[in-house]
């Protein structure tokens, strides 16, 4: 199985977006050129901020879950 990650992004406005990737860097790429999640397309651009590894695909989209329920003071402390 490959390695997948959970990721934050900062989006131009302040806010937070969190998703799961295999690629963390490129999906990245795909959020800035406008094609990625419908949230991030209207807060352009979106920076990279958190990144953490998960050992497989329903590990990395439970860890989402988590993070989305999140208050934004403790998303900041993940990558503070």
């Amino acid at each position: 199985m490959s390695r997948c990650y959970c990721y934050i992004v900062e989006c131009a406005d302040g806010t937070y977006y969190t998703g799961w990737a295999v690629d963390p860097e490129k999906r990245l790429a795909v959020h800035n050129k406008g094609l990625g999640a419908k949230y991030t397309r209207m807060r352009l651009p979106v920076k990279l901020v958190y990144v953490e590894e998960q050992p497989d695909r329903t590990t990395a989209m439970k860890r989402e879950r988590a993070i989305k329920r999140m208050t934004r003071s403790k998303k900041q402390k993940l990558f503070s």
